[in-house]
């Protein structure tokens, strides 16, 4: 769908003074394309000003360009979830069918980087980031293979858990979750956001959002809860220059100060799964809610990302 329709210029609630310095009166939430059916892994590609989505139970990733729209990128996409990119470029994808990280070579080419640890295979990859020393952390829990509308019912082989690949040595940061989620590191790189989620399958699973702090060659500490996201859960969360935490919700998008107050929400009318910054600027929030891909312009840009 080329162009963009303007949605709401009230999006935005301010539930403290310190979000309207974050927020442009002027700037619409603007929806961009639907049509699809859940959107997850958004990653901006400055070098080719376009935004890549999956558009996950259809298998399909999608890229989105101002003034073109949204097309179809790589289809099939292995049910691929969380993507990044690496300190070369290249793009990371958690694949759910495929139970790994994949790479993208610049021809082309899919490189399975990881699909075991100590010989069992992973759960289903979800979300990913790359740490300022090049180091892949990701989380891995049961949701891919769990069922068969975003990768396939597959028998799990190890519990959940946030992993850590670096020099091609991949390690265990941290095991204490039901359903390790999104993540994403301070723009200093020295904590660590994780969402944990939960096992869905309970009636009153574990969800909130955990903060660690990263020492030398990885090491976490810490790990306690950062804040609970309501109403919903936090899902998919980014970090701006400023440290300020976006993380996804039920009924839309928060914004959270570096002390895990709740400051401000744009709202959108369906459930969000994640978001990323991006543009020239990177300044433009991208927000995946339900099967409709929206995007906003803000007075921060996010924390670089590599």
């Amino acid at each position: 769908m080329p162009g963009q329709l303007l949605v709401d210029y009230d999006a935005i609630e301010v539930l403290d003074p310190r979000f309207a310095h974050l927020a442009l009166d002027n700037a619409p939430l603007e929806k961009l394309a639907e049509g699809f059916r859940w959107l997850e892994g958004r990653v901006w590609m400055g070098d080719w000003d376009a935004l890549l989505f999956q558009d996950l139970p259809n298998d399909r990733t999608m890229m989105w360009r101002d003034a073109v729209g949204a097309s179809v990128w790589r289809a099939p996409a292995h049910f691929a979830n969380g993507q990044a990119r690496d300190r070369q470029g290249r793009l990371l994808s958690c694949s759910h069918r495929l139970r790994a990280i994949l790479r993208t070579e610049y021809d082309g080419a899919v490189t399975t980087l990881v699909d075991r640890n100590e010989g069992k295979r992973l759960n289903g990859p979800n979300d990913i980031v790359v740490a300022a020393d090049g180091a892949i952390w990701f989380t891995d829990p049961l949701y891919g293979i769990s069922n068969n509308y975003e990768g396939g019912v597959q028998q799990s082989e190890q519990k959940p858990a946030l992993y850590r690949c670096s020099h091609g040595r991949l390690t265990v940061a941290a095991s204490d979750f039901d359903g390790p989620n999104g993540l994403a590191f301070t723009p200093d790189g020295k904590r660590l956001y994780v969402a944990e989620t939960g096992d869905q399958t309970r009636p009153d699973p574990a969800q909130y959002i955990r903060v660690f702090d990263v020492g030398e060659n990885g090491a976490l500490s810490g790990g306690e809860i950062f804040h609970r996201v309501a109403p919903g859960y936090c899902d998919g969360l980014k970090v701006d220059q400023h440290g300020h935490v976006w993380s996804s919700a039920a009924d839309g998008v928060h914004c959270l100060t570096p002390q895990g107050e709740l400051i401000g929400k744009i709202r959108i009318p369906y459930r969000v799964s994640n978001l990323c910054f991006g543009g020239p600027q990177r300044n433009r929030l991208f927000i995946g809610g339900s099967h409709t891909l929206y995007a906003i312009y803000l007075n921060t840009r996010g924390a670089v990302e590599y």
